[in-house]
């Protein structure tokens, strides 16, 4: 689901991440992240909630949100091989995505693929032991991809669909779809918000 003009004042969110104290936080994210105040995420649960449960089929749904400020800082050469393919954020399919494009760079907005040795273009937990063992396999035969940004997904996978990555849109997705951000590998990254691949990314999960 992609929506424009999610927030109604971006270039304050904007100028919100100049205060934040972005770090790199996970091994698999190619940036740095700053999470957003628990009662900023409470506040946008309120507008969004409701909007979740009809996109996503979930009447009465409860859900629970972590989100975060995100900069691609990662230059091409110094990507892992992990982060040259395209991932899930989980295999629950109860799990939701956003993204959330703060950016008017040459890079863009957020892909999706699927497997071509499987077909598949989600994995679930009784899936990913197949998925992983033919992408093994994939890797074993062709070896490991360059070092860059995928981007059609060649060879092991095909892009299905992209999402333009444009200034205050934002797309929501299950979080088990294979996936990965729009970049262009001729651009340079910036860790400055304001020249940077600037994103809010957040997961809305049901709460226990």
């Amino acid at each position: 689901m992609a929506v424009h003009g999610l927030l109604e004042n971006a270039s304050h969110a904007v100028s919100q991440a100049f205060l934040q104290k972005f770090a790199r936080i996970t091994p698999q994210y190619p940036g740095v992240r700053a999470p957003l105040a628990p009662e900023v995420c409470a506040a946008w649960l309120g507008r969004l909630g409701p909007l979740l449960a009809r996109w996503f089929d979930a009447p009465g749904t409860v859900w629970e949100m972590q989100a975060w400020y995100s900069l691609v800082t990662t230059p091409p050469a110094g990507l892992a091989p992990i982060q040259r393919l395209p991932h899930v954020d989980g295999t629950d399919p109860r799990q939701i995505a956003m993204m959330l494009y703060l950016h008017r760079t040459g890079h863009g907005g957020t892909a999706f693929f699927r497997h071509r040795s499987t077909g598949l273009e989600a994995l679930t937990q009784a899936d990913y032991p197949r998925y992983a063992a033919a992408l093994q396999a994939d890797v074993a035969r062709t070896g490991l991809p360059p070092a860059a940004y995928t981007t059609d997904g060649a060879p092991h996978f095909e892009r299905i669909h992209a999402v333009p990555g444009h200034f205050n849109s934002a797309v929501f997705y299950r979080g088990n779809i294979l996936h990965s951000g729009v970049i262009d590998n001729d651009t340079p990254l910036s860790a400055d918000p304001h020249e940077g691949r600037l994103t809010i990314n957040a997961f809305f999960r049901p709460a226990e």
